[in-house]
């Protein structure tokens, strides 16, 4: 086994597109579809593991995406070894990592944008006259003083 065959072993995806958001399964039934007792669900949502909705009364509502993030969870714990707060860790990166493709997607798209935008100008020519494209990059040194009327 060389060191790329190690990392791959140990390398974590927390990813969950294809389930819901909604906040809809009381804890009886996330703790069941987790495979876990309701007091883990408690216990990790104290420790921000998981952060389920809450009704007006105060009871915790969980979504399917919720469900998927404590398995892994359990995964994690049981078959990788890693300890609850490496867990919370790993949640927090690849929701940073999240964040950064989704902010890289959007400069991209407003890339193509400005793209497009500077096509249209070109081929509708400069409307100013005085404004003339130019691909040579000067080195003048241009040095202004001002006058001594001033």
């Amino acid at each position: 086994m060389n060191d790329d065959d190690d990392a791959a072993e140990h390398e974590v995806f927390l990813r969950f597109e294809t389930v819901s958001d909604a906040k809809v399964l009381i804890i009886s039934i996330a703790a069941r579809q987790a495979g876990m007792h309701p007091q883990t669900l408690r216990q990790y949502d104290r420790m921000g593991l998981v952060q389920p909705g809450r009704t007006s009364g105060g009871g915790r509502r969980y979504s399917e995406r919720d469900v998927a993030l404590l398995r892994e969870v359990q995964r994690l714990s049981q078959e990788e070894g890693v300890n609850l707060a490496g867990i919370k860790r790993i949640i927090e990166l690849e929701g940073f990592v999240g964040d950064l493709r989704q902010r890289v997607a959007d400069l991209e798209a407003e890339v193509v944008r400005l793209r497009t935008r500077l096509a249209q100008i070109e081929a509708a020519g400069f409307p100013r006259r005085d404004l003339v494209p130019s691909n040579q990059h000067q080195t003048a040194l241009v040095v202004w003083r001002p006058s001594k009327n001033v």
